[in-house]
This record gives C-alpha cells, structure tokens and sequence, in this order.
C-alpha cells in the first residue's frame, strides 16, 4: 500500500510503516487543490489538520483506502461522505489523554492560586500576599461535559483530591467510578467548576452562550481545553465581568482557523491582523489564562499519537 503523509509527525510513524512493508511518501507543502491531482495514486493518508477532507478532496482520492489523523477528532473530514465511499477512518484519541488531563489539572491549580498574575506581579517588583490568597480544589463539585477518553482521563487526574466529580453526556451510562452521571439540570445547579471535553459537532458548536452560562446556579469557574468554537467569546466575556463566571482556562479560542496552527486566518500569525474586541478584553483579565492549543501537545503525547497511527494502520491493513 503507498501511503501519503501531508504533516509532520514523529519520525517513528513512518519508520515503522516502512518495515512494516508500506510505501511511505512525504509531502508538507503542496496546497489541497494541487494534492487532489496526485491523491488517486495512494492507498492511504495520514494528516492532522492541514486542509479539510471535503467531498471534492474524497472524490478526487479514488483509491483511498484510508484517511488517518494524528490526534483525537476527525472534524476535519467528511465523514458521512468518507464512510459511504468506503473509507476506513482511523484516530488517536488514546494518544494523548494522559497530556489533556494534566495540562486541565495544572490551568485550574493555576487559576485557584492566582499564579500567573503573581508571577507577573513579583517579576515588577510587587509582593502582594494577601491579594494573591488563592482557594483549594479540595471541597468542590468538578463538572465534566463530554466523558469520553478526554473526560475520563481528566477525572482520574482528580482522585487525589477531595473533590466531588459530576460528569454530563449525551450517551447514557458513561460514568464510573470517578465521576457520577447526572442530567444537565442537575449538572448547572451543583458544580462549582465546568470542564469541556467534547469534539466538534453542531450540537457543540456554540454550546457555551449567555443562555447556557445563565442557567448555573451559582458563579463557576470553565476549563475548555477541547475545541474553540464551543465556547462564545462575547457571551464568555460578558459572564466574566458580571461575575457568573469565576475565571477560565482557555486552551483553544472562538477564532482557531481548521488548522489550528493560526488565528484568524490561515497561514497568518495573529499579530498581523487585528484582534477580535471580545479576545482584546479576554486578553486584558487577570482570572484568564491561555495557552496556543497545546494540552494535548507533549513530547510523550507525540510519541503515543504516532504509535497509535502506527498500530492501527498495521493492525488493519497487514
């Protein structure tokens, strides 16, 4: 089988295709119109988030066999359309669990001791104890929307606290021992602290708006280190400033373009062009932290996602 790589991953991916007995081309720059020209001569391709598998790109790969992408979700194809054709779909979301869980763990330590804003504040010479007295997660109600492989890894990043974990989900009977299913009235009325772990879909696009925040019982804190546009920045903003929201952790925004290697627009650093106002006021909040959609962006992650790439194609295709 001749396999086509159009992103950069470890090298151990197409290490082991090649002993394994697949033939393993490279191309990282060709735009998706020229790649549609040469996609019917292969087999198979991996990709992360480059340019989108569309029905025109599907259509143009007539021997597809295969469409693997080094990460968890698959939001950047065609699905339904793949499937139809017979496209076998392979993901890594096992890959990089452990990565999630941790890097939404460490936003909220951060968030509850008030660390970067007293990183800042010490570097300008400033030593404000008293207006940096964070609070423990010890005592309070963790809420997870989406318990899947994100969700559950995160929750057992929370057996050594003290806390009480409530999950939500649209498929029934997903919680375990680490965390307690219960329905979204429920779920808004008793957690102090909201983290995503959902793909992208219509359901989630936008899931997080005024009417969403509004229906919570009493201010909490939100952790979104799943996609960006789940969350409305204006809606998220305003909820900050009235206090229904405590504070956020953001490892992906509203403004992410497919790639996600860019804000904005694609190819264009976000410093060459003009900030959206509701990220400019984000930007300027002291119970904000951000980081460039990297929670699940380790050297050990990278390691794992191409391994799981790896075993799978081998798995199905040898």
């Amino acid at each position: 089988m001749k396999i086509l790589h159009l992103d950069h991953n470890h090298p151990l991916l197409i290490n082991q295709l090649n002993k394994a007995g697949f033939v393993n081309e490279e191309d990282y720059i060709s735009s998706k119109v020229e790649t549609e020209k040469i996609i019917s001569n292969y087999d198979g391709i991996v990709i992360r988030s480059r340019f989108k598998c569309d029905r025109q790109f599907i259509d143009a790969a007539t021997n597809l066999k295969f469409i693997a992408r080094v990460g968890a979700g698959l939001e950047s194809i065609d699905i339904p359309y793949a499937e139809e054709k017979g496209i076998v779909l392979i993901s890594a979301p096992e890959g990089n669990i452990n990565a999630v869980g941790e890097h939404t763990l460490g936003m909220i330590l951060s968030l509850f001791n008030k660390l970067n804003k007293a990183d800042r504040e010490v570097r300008s010479g400033h030593w404000n104890r008293e207006a940096n007295r964070g609070i423990e997660l010890d005592g309070k109600t963790v809420g997870i929307i989406g318990y899947g492989n994100m969700g559950k890894a995160f929750s057992k990043k929370l057996r050594g606290f003290d806390c009480k974990v409530l999950c939500y989900d649209i498929k029934e009977n997903v919680g375990d021992e680490n965390a307690v299913q219960v329905d979204l009235e429920t779920f808004q009325k008793e957690v102090d602290l909201v983290s995503l772990h959902t793909p992208w879909t219509p359901l989630t696009n936008k899931m997080v708006n005024s009417e969403f925040i509004t229906n919570f019982s009493k201010p909490f804190w939100l952790l979104n280190t799943a996609r960006g546009k789940s969350v409305v920045t204006s809606d998220l903003v305003s909820a900050l400033k009235s206090g229904i929201i405590l504070g956020v952790g953001l490892d992906v925004l509203e403004y992410e373009k497919s790639s996600f290697e860019n804000l904005f627009k694609e190819n264009v650093t976000s410093s060459a062009v003009e900030m959206p106002k509701p990220l400019q006021e984000l930007l300027a909040m002291d119970n904000v932290i951000l980081s460039p959609h990297v929670a699940g962006w380790t050297v050990e992650s990278k390691i794992k996602l191409a391994q799981t790439i790896v075993d799978k194609i081998i798995t199905i295709f040898s």
